[in-house]
């Protein structure tokens, strides 16, 4: 029979005569789909769609990130940005093996960096200035918030216009926009009056003539005051320590976040104030090839000069068919939060700055130009261009960096480098949100990176990433944090179970041991699960279906080692645990000598010395043995109370005594299994667990006090006799069973509420029969009953409270 051309196999290979060897059939690969074929699939914001990725240079990747503006504090949102690039480059490097030059630049003079140094500085010359005592800074924060509310109203007023007026020109785009900036507004408004009911409650404070109350109207104030004093004095700021003092805080804060998220350093970390020189060379450069203009001290990029000589403007976040003109919104963004010099030293409303003419109280910079400072977008093409080269892999950075930042930063190294395409690859991160808006810092909405590992390890903060989409928007709530631990919880847990197998005497045990259905199927699994990981991480870095293959073949084989009398192959077992365990390393879950991943610590059987097992294995009997025979005893119903003792100080011994030496007990149909843990994270988690239970306790006797306060309540009514019901100031004259017949004024009861009454009057008869049929005719005694124990779950409530 022929086997050429049939099924996976192509034509025969046959050697010449002289080889003799008989013919090879190749294995045919029949697929164009490019991860088939072990293409990586990258995203592209500059096509909108996952292309192929094909470095410059084969297995060598140049990749820029653009770092943080060092104004404030580092939010979650930069936490998702930074260590989902992180996670991507990990797999790139670790997995498939390119040679990475990993740069991230530091923004250190900027407009919101000059706006909250100048603000921090007088605020702080005003806290030194005691001559502006408790009543005098009463007035500066009344005005400050009067003029901040005043502000805020009329920017209500534009942005409504502008909806009206998008409205009424059918422009949808432009109504979307300013639809967001108004949902954004309003979120400001709410914060701003939240801060005026502090500030006033604190204005009449009734200690006006102590320090502590100055002091806390100064936080309270701090922001509508450090506003009006900014447009007031913020021109005599022009020590340019400040600014940088300002700019090494923020940035030093921002690598020791990156540090604690476990975030690898970049290759190289750059600043702007370092590159001014060779950013005005930069501009001078695309001055010189006619494409920027001077303008009053500053520098423009023509756009209509640009896109005549042949390049594309808006290539990231394209304005429509024909290129619609930039909105308003987008053009205030692009100048910064300091505004530029006006349209009308522009050639054209949508030109950008190059090189900013400096205003009084701003840092500058001599240049050809005249005194000034790099506009926001130079600074990336510059670093990025003296590291990287004049065309770069992969450029980063979040979604709101698209526009105007990332195609103005394209538009600019494009006009200097006189290319077409400076960037071919470019990545952004999808906006984290909370509370259903963009977490951001002027929202008020932010948690800050130290915020966040306060109540999480950076670990679980690294698989709530892992387990979304890292071009997607994503919601940051408790429910995405608990799934993190929960994943976290279902890893740990398999290596510390495959590592108690281990322990034994596994390879005695494989010794004629044979593969039977179930175990076919566990070897499946484990090969599934790792050809889908590995299409996963091709097709886009999708670690979210990826971490969905290694948990399930994790809990196929939990449900594996849980079937009934099976032997279980510890071999295949160890297999899926060193795979997930390395592939989590690769994702930065398991980094360094950490103990959370299989053979790495715990329970590895190298973990302790044989004296210490030895040790461990003998408790551990003891325990089981006298755990077993109160069982057994119990059983036969024999001592039921000393057998209870028992097993509490088994279970003690287990919950209590045990994990503070770092020992986890669990108790399994087949006997009992140990493992080394950190004593610490045992302690943290057996605190957890006891808040939980606590918490959970108290929700019971919320609920009890709630169903006794009813039932007191019902007693005490039902103690009225019916026939005293309505006997009231409200009537006059009633019938013999206690229904009224006469008002007060003498005006007779109507027919319809004579018979409400009535029927009111049988069911109070039949709840007091009731109750005198319960209480033995002594309600009384049962409503004392009733108070006492609302009283002794109130007794207990606050207790648990302390």
């Amino acid at each position: 029979m022929s086997l050429s051309g049939t099924g996976n196999f192509c034509q025969p290979i046959c050697e010449d005569s002289s080889s003799h060897r008989h013919p090879w059939y190749p294995p045919e690969i029949a697929t164009t789909d490019p991860i088939a074929r072990g293409q990586l699939l990258l995203r592209n914001t500059l096509t909108g769609k996952k292309e192929p990725f094909v470095p410059m240079q084969a297995r060598h990747v140049r990749w820029y990130t653009c770092g943080p503006t060092v104004y404030d504090s580092s939010h979650v949102g930069h936490a998702r940005t930074y260590l989902s690039f992180d996670i991507m480059r990990r797999v790139m490097t670790d997995y498939f093996h390119y040679n990475v030059l990993y740069q991230i630049n530091t923004t250190d003079i900027d407009d919101k960096i000059i706006l909250r140094a100048r603000q921090n500085e007088l605020i702080r010359l005003l806290e030194l200035d005691h001559s502006v005592d408790f009543d005098k800074l009463v007035v500066l924060a009344k005005e400050a918030l009067g003029e901040a509310k005043a502000k805020s109203d009329l920017k209500k007023e534009e942005i409504a216009t502008a909806i009206e007026e998008a409205t009424q020109n059918k422009d949808s785009r432009a109504k979307t926009e300013q639809e967001g900036l108004m949902e954004q507004h309003l979120v400001k408004r709410k914060n701003l009056d939240g801060d005026e009911a502090k500030i006033m409650e604190l204005c009449g404070s009734s200690s006006s003539s102590s320090k502590d109350a100055r002091a806390k109207l100064l936080v309270a104030a701090k922001s509508v005051i450090a506003e009006k004093l900014d447009r007031e004095k913020g021109h005599l700021i022009t020590d340019h320590s400040v600014f940088n003092a300002h700019a090494r805080q923020y940035e030093r804060e921002f690598m020791e976040d990156m540090t604690a998220l476990g975030i690898r350093e970049p290759d190289v970390l750059t600043r702007v104030t370092e590159y001014v020189p060779q950013i005005i060379a930069f501009v001078e450069t695309i001055i010189e090839k006619g494409l920027a203009y001077k303008s009053n001290g500053s520098v423009y990029l023509s756009l209509d000069s640009f896109q005549a000589a042949g390049h594309n403007y808006r290539k990231l976040n394209p304005a429509g068919p024909g290129g619609a003109a930039t909105s308003a919104a987008e053009m205030a963004e692009g100048e910064g939060a300091l505004g530029g010099g006006g349209t009308s030293e522009k050639r054209n409303p949508s030109d950008f700055a190059l090189w900013k003419a400096s205003k009084p109280g701003e840092p500058a910079w001599e240049s050809p130009f005249g005194p000034g400072r790099p506009g926001w977008h130079i600074e990336c093409s510059v670093v990025a261009g003296d590291i990287l080269g004049e065309r770069i892999d992969i450029h980063s950075g979040g979604e709101d960096l698209k526009f105007p930042h990332h195609d103005n930063e394209l538009a600019q190294s494009e006009a200097c480098f006189g290319c077409n395409q400076w960037v071919n690859y470019f990545t952004h991160t999808g906006h984290l949100h909370i509370q259903g808006l963009k977490m951001s810092k002027s929202l008020k909405n932010f948690i800050t990176i130290r915020q966040a590992l306060e109540h999480n390890t950076a670990r679980q903060l690294r698989i709530m990433f892992l387990l979304q989409a890292w071009d997607q928007p994503m919601n940051y709530s408790d429910q995405t944090i608990d799934d993190a631990r929960s994943k976290e919880a279902a890893f740990k847990s398999f290596f510390r179970e495959v590592e108690a197998l281990v322990r034994d005497d596994y390879l005695a045990q494989e010794v004629g041991w044979r593969m039977a259905d179930h175990d076919h199927k566990l070897a499946d699994a484990y090969l599934a699960a790792r050809q889908s990981v590995h299409e996963s991480l091709l097709d886009n870095f999708n670690t979210k279906d990826a971490m969905s293959a290694l948990l399930k073949v994790i809990n196929e084989a939990n449900t594996y080692l849980r079937l009934p009398q099976v032997r279980p192959s510890v071999l295949l077992l160890r297999a899926i645990a060193t795979y997930v365990t390395q592939i989590l390393k690769i994702f930065g879950v398991i980094d360094g000598e950490d103990e959370f991943g299989f053979g790495s610590g715990g329970g590895d059987a190298n973990a302790t010395s044989s004296g210490g097992e030895q040790y461990i294995e003998t408790l551990v009997s003891f325990r089981e043995s006298i755990r077993n025979a109160a069982l057994e005893a119990a059983k036969g119903g024999d001592s039921k109370a000393a057998i209870q003792a028992v097993l509490q100080i088994c279970d003690a011994l287990r919950d209590e005594v045990l994990p503070k030496v770092g020992v986890r007990l669990e108790d399994r149909p087949t006997g009992t299994m140990w493992n080394l843990e950190d004593p610490e994270v045992m302690a943290k988690e057996l605190a957890e667990k006891a808040a939980k239970e606590k918490e959970a306790q108290i929700s019971k006797l919320e609920k009890q006090l709630i169903a006794r306060e009813k039932e007191c309540e019902k007693i005490k009514n039902s103690m009225v006799k019916p026939e005293d019901m309505f006997r009231t100031n409200e009537f006059k004259e009633w019938d013999e069973s206690g229904v009224p017949t006469t008002l007060a004024n003498g005006d007779p009861v109507s027919g319809g509420q004579m018979k409400k009454k009535k029927k009111a009057i049988d069911k109070q008869s039949k709840a007091f029969k009731d109750l005198m049929e319960k209480s033995c005719n002594n309600p009384q005694e049962l409503l004392s009953a009733a108070h006492k124990e609302v009283d002794g779950i109130k007794e207990k409530l606050s207790s648990l409270s302390l």
